[in-house]
């Protein structure tokens, strides 16, 4: 899946900070990517749309598309 800027998705992943999956709304911009870290972890900095801030997930995560306008 290309995500293109403006696209809104929900995205899942275990957070070991929370020790649980979770799910977040976000929202593809110009400063989101899909990236490896130094130490080989697969990573994807996102715009998480309730903390209105970047967050990144690492590790296996799922996005699911959503409509614009159901955010």
């Amino acid at each position: 899946m290309k995500l293109e800027n403006e696209d809104k998705f929900v995205i899942s992943y275990y957070a070991e900070k929370h020790k649980k999956t979770i799910f977040r709304k976000a929202k593809w911009t110009d400063l989101c990517k899909e990236w490896v870290s130094k130490q080989g972890n697969k990573l994807l900095t996102y715009f998480d749309l309730d903390a209105n801030g970047y967050r990144t997930a690492k590790g296996k995560y799922t996005i699911i598309a959503t409509k614009g306008d159901e955010q």
